[in-house]
């Protein structure tokens, strides 16, 4: 399974997301800080599952129809940092597609998710982080997840790496940086969380025009599921 995420800087690379779609031989793609109202229902071979409706920078989730049928999709309201009290940029802080594998039958929950901003904590953050996979939990209890998005969390990954490997998840970074805009918050800032998936290889992709680097994530299905 091959699945980009990318934050568009306020729907400013939206229009990459068709070469992106097509060139990359993409299953889904989820994506942060996009305009839902210019969203197309269609990217080549994908088809868009949904997006949230009351963020001024939304988060969508598009899905190849040949390889995958869409059994639900659901948006999640996160703790607030103040960010999100004073200047209100986001309400709902995930979206979660539910799939049915066409060809093998296997059902998995997909979730794009934005944490708050460097303005929050780091342990703001991690609450986020730990809601928003019970969130997806909640849709398919026991079923194979893999929440991919802008994390905002460049520093002290380890310690995070950490919290992850206690609730069951695996976190992946890509091979290279994904944010480079300024020298002080260059690093990784997207990621991968993932149940009961092996994931390959995380690759980070040229620079759009977004202060975001997309990430490419190739999972497998793990064998206990």
């Amino acid at each position: 399974m091959r699945v980009i995420s990318y934050n568009l800087r306020k729907h400013a690379a939206s229009g990459e997301l068709l070469a992106l779609a097509r060139n990359h031989d993409i299953d889904a793609l989820c994506l942060q800080e996009v305009d839902a109202a210019d969203l197309p229902e269609t990217l080549g071979p994908l088809h868009l599952a949904d997006a949230t409706k009351g963020n001024r920078l939304g988060l969508a989730i598009y899905y190849r129809t040949s390889r995958f049928t869409a059994l639900d999709t659901q948006s999640f309201a996160l703790q607030k940092s103040m960010h999100d009290r004073v200047l209100a940029p986001a309400h709902e802080r995930l979206i979660g597609t539910r799939v049915m594998d066409n060809e093998t039958q296997h059902e998995l929950v997909i979730g794009s998710f934005h944490a708050a901003p460097l303005t929050a904590s780091n342990s703001l953050r991690r609450k986020q982080i730990h809601a928003a996979h019970a969130e997806l939990l909640s849709m398919g209890k026991g079923l194979m997840t893999l929440m991919v998005g802008d994390f905002n969390y460049p520093f002290f990954t380890k310690n995070l790496h950490l919290h992850m490997k206690n609730s069951g998840y695996a976190l992946s970074l890509s091979n290279r940086r994904t944010y480079t805009r300024y020298k002080v918050f260059k690093g990784h800032f997207d990621f991968a969380t993932s149940l009961g998936l092996d994931i390959t290889s995380v690759e980070t992709l040229p620079r759009g025009k977004s202060d975001h680097l997309p990430i490419l994530v190739h999972a497998e299905y793990g064998k206990d599921f």
